[in-house]
């Protein structure tokens, strides 16, 4: 799905990141897509959750604000 997507926009995983609040959806889509992951924490995932994962976001931020300065 996020190679269709990446396509779809013309877009590369190299120079595109996944955004979102879910590790075992979001993250793992992403990184399974060879994008930079950002995971936020407004989500459904709270930090302790994170090391019970066998993977790992690329950046793990409180907000998706916290965000804006990269863009």
């Amino acid at each position: 799905m996020m190679r269709a997507g990446l396509n779809a926009i013309g877009a590369h995983s190299e120079t595109s990141a996944m955004i979102g609040d879910r590790m075992d959806t979001d993250v793992l889509a992403g990184l399974e897509a060879g994008m930079e992951t950002f995971l936020v924490l407004t989500g459904l995932t709270r930090p302790e959750e994170v090391d019970r994962h066998s993977f790992r976001p690329s950046w793990v931020v409180d907000s998706i604000v916290d965000l804006v300065d990269r863009v």
